[in-house]
């Protein structure tokens, strides 16, 4: 174990490269590559990463010691109006994790996630809500997080955690 994990809070100075992981976020079965680009132009993308440091925005950077930048993110924000795949109520934030490519399949996931719903429950959240493809391993990183199945949502597994 030569490198050790930690997180630290997002914040809004890391904006340039939150874009970066949400484009890693947006998953597809493989052997799908990553989805263009331009997709982080899109209006129903968008609302997760842009101008982030609002007031109800919680998140946790991953970092390894050694790696001179971030190994991913985990991040949520309350989004109104019924807008987002993951909306349950104006109350409940919708949270995004990823980790990019090279780190990925080495256990970071479940400790990036854990740190985040307890960064969510300081903050006085009293639940996270989450979409997951149903051909996404991370669904069993998640059930180890508390997450539930709840419904289908356009094909994704919609899934809750109460802190």
């Amino acid at each position: 174990m030569g490198t050790m994990f930690s997180t630290r809070p997002l914040v809004p100075s890391d904006q340039d490269w939150l874009w970066d992981i949400l484009h890693v976020a947006l998953w597809d079965p493989p052997p799908a590559p990553l989805r263009p680009r331009a997709v982080l132009e899109h209006p129903a993308v968008r609302i997760y990463a842009e101008n982030w440091g609002r007031p109800t925005d919680v998140g946790v950077v991953g970092q390894l010691s050694g790696v001179d930048r971030p190994i991913g993110a985990a991040w949520m924000r309350l989004i109104a109006n019924q807008q987002g795949l993951a909306y349950v109520d104006d109350d409940t934030p919708q949270i995004g994790i990823a980790l990019f490519p090279e780190f990925q399949h080495q256990g970071h996931g479940r400790p990036l996630m854990l740190a985040a719903l307890a960064a969510a429950r300081v903050h006085g959240y009293k639940q996270v809500a989450l979409t997951v493809h149903p051909e996404n391993p991370a669904i069993k990183v998640y059930e180890r997080c508390g997450f539930t199945k709840l419904a289908l949502r356009s094909t994704f597994h919609l899934m809750l955690v109460k802190l």
